[in-house]
């Protein structure tokens, strides 16, 4: 059975890192592309940044030279490291691990940036 789990999220104060991690299992190859989202109250949910299995990255630019995005084939895992927060990524973050041309969701990491 397919999971994806993140971690990492917490409460930070503005100019502060936070790391975001994502392990996917249940895949029985290594995995497509694989992305971070987020989603604040009363907004859409938006792509924050996207790695493909070939290590390219796109970012947002509201994110660009702030987070960096990497993976772990070896161990099915992504990972999101933040710095230089603003209270405006304040956000439940989630992962996206495409898989055959299935998209397959985490629960979300709650991310709150604030004095």
């Amino acid at each position: 059975q397919v999971q994806v789990v993140e971690s990492g999220g917490g409460l930070v104060q503005p100019g502060g890192s936070l790391r975001l991690s994502c392990v996917g299992s249940g895949f029985t190859f290594n995995m497509d592309s694989m992305s971070w989202y987020r989603q604040a109250p009363g907004k859409e949910r938006e792509l924050v940044a996207i790695i493909t299995s070939a290590g390219g990255r796109k970012y947002a630019d509201s994110v660009k030279g702030r987070f960096t995005i990497s993976r772990d084939n070896a161990k099915n895992a992504v990972s999101l490291q933040m710095n230089s927060l603003k209270s405006e990524d304040t956000a439940v973050y989630y992962c996206k691990i495409l898989f055959w041309s299935h998209e397959y969701w985490g629960q979300g990491t709650q991310v709150t940036v604030s004095s």
